[in-house]
């Protein structure tokens, strides 16, 4: 997702992306694309605002139906009175998509655990699980995690291990500018209008990752990743292994600082002070891209800075590198 790009490149970027999960946001994203009056309207808003996300998700906040044509979110778009506006200006993209732990788990078990689980970008923190859900890795075999826990599924190509239970957390926390509370009905029902809107298997699956969360509230502390990682890995050294983890959150952060980012986090790693899982696109960590032809959009999983497979990015597939 090109989220600091001009605004027809983030949209055609955004309808390469959504083909497959979406129609309807293919359509809004191709039709914003080729309309210069809705174009205006979006290039008001602060460059972190104008993606496709956000503004789809304030306009669906408001009314606008989805599925629907493309008119229906132009003709709201132009004739707002300012509400759509303000809720863009409001509230942020923090979809928290717990799908992607049937990727991230197969890596959290490669960690000498009890592990002290570290998000960055955690948003409410739903991804802090891995422990309580069961695995369908197709066609390599499952994993059962507590009994009744939810399944998440995966397709995966290449050879993935599998592992051989689940990882132990002996701590679960990260860092957000905007945590959010798991107990707040309204931060909760914005996650949900975040989901494509066709694909209602991930809203019922966020509902019960928000139970899930609700049972064992984690802790996140409201900050910038840059300056509270390195105090938090300090904090949390005396749980267990500190294991850093983020997936589809590099993207927000402006060039310069995602250049800082990776030089920390290798910094990190090389003296011992954590292990590092990362799940992002490769246009925002280069570095980690393997070698070869690039799957874009898919993201690159990768484990102290080795990349180990292509997924996809709600966590239904992945192809592990040789």
């Amino acid at each position: 997702m090109r989220i600091y790009d001009d605004i027809v490149s983030q949209y055609a970027d955004f309808a390469t992306y959504s083909a497959g999960y979406s129609d309807c946001f293919a359509q809004w994203c191709a039709g914003v694309a080729g309309d210069a009056e809705v174009q205006a309207w979006i290039a008001t808003l602060p460059p972190l605002k104008q993606q496709p996300n956000i503004v789809f998700a304030a306009a669906r906040w408001h009314g606008v139906p989805a599925p629907a044509p493309y008119d229906a979110l132009r003709d709201a778009l132009l004739a707002d009175d300012g509400t759509i506006r303000a809720t863009i200006l409001e509230r942020r993209t923090q979809t928290n998509e717990v799908g992607r732990l049937a990727n991230l788990a197969p890596v959290f078990a490669m960690i000498d655990g009890p592990v002290a689980l570290l998000e960055v970008g955690a948003s409410a923190g739903l991804c802090l699980y891995p422990d309580r859900y069961s695995y369908d890795w197709t066609p390599l075999g499952g994993l059962a995690g507590p009994p009744d826990s939810p399944t998440l599924p995966c397709q995966v190509d290449g050879p993935m291990p599998v592992p051989a239970g689940l990882p132990k957390v002996a701590w679960r926390g990260g860092i957000d500018l905007n945590p959010l509370d798991v107990h707040d009905e309204d931060a909760m029902a914005w996650l949900t209008t975040l989901v494509f809107p066709e694909q209602e298997w991930r809203r019922e699956r966020l509902r019960v990752a928000v139970e899930v969360a609700r049972a064992e509230p984690p802790a996140i502390r409201k900050g910038n990743l840059l300056d509270e990682l390195p105090r938090l890995l300090e904090e949390i050294r005396g749980y267990g292994t500190p294991l850093v983890f983020h997936t589809a959150v590099i993207a927000y952060l402006e060039p310069e600082d995602r250049r800082r980012f990776h030089a920390m986090m290798t910094a990190h790693v090389a003296d011992g002070s954590c292990h590092w899982v990362s799940n992002e696109s490769p246009l925002v960590l280069p570095e980690l891209r393997p070698p070869g032809e690039s799957m874009h959009p898919r993201f690159v999983l990768a484990l102290d800075g080795r990349p180990l497979a292509w997924t996809e990015g709600h966590g239904g597939a992945m192809t592990w590198l040789p």
